[in-house]
């Protein structure tokens, strides 16, 4: 008769997310830049004598760069996978939502 073992999950530090607060960190800051962008795009529709294309190209960018900022920055950024096997990391054992331990 044979005994099933259940076989260990062995984690890797090239499967470890980023930290919490690493990400977020990330996101706001590529969330201030997209709106310092958009920004100048208002500013330079409004001061600039430019013809019409150009001018709707500013305000184009002035109105849809605060929906991608924010749909940039609810959206976590992925970890780095393991080299050694293309499947993502095995996570059962930590909440999804809570991946920074002491938090």
């Amino acid at each position: 008769m044979k005994l099933w073992r259940r076989r260990t999950v062995v984690h890797q530090v090239t499967d470890a997310q980023p930290s919490l607060s690493s990400d977020i960190g990330r996101r706001e800051k590529r969330y201030f830049v997209q709106m310092g962008i958009r920004l100048v795009c208002l500013v330079l529709a409004v001061v600039l004598t430019v013809p019409w294309p150009v001018r709707a190209l500013l305000v184009a960018g002035a109105i849809f760069l605060p929906y991608i900022a924010v749909i940039g920055a609810n959206q976590p950024t992925r970890g780095v996978t393991s080299a050694f096997d293309g499947d993502t990391p095995n996570q059962s054992e930590i909440p999804h939502h809570r991946r920074e331990i002491g938090s």
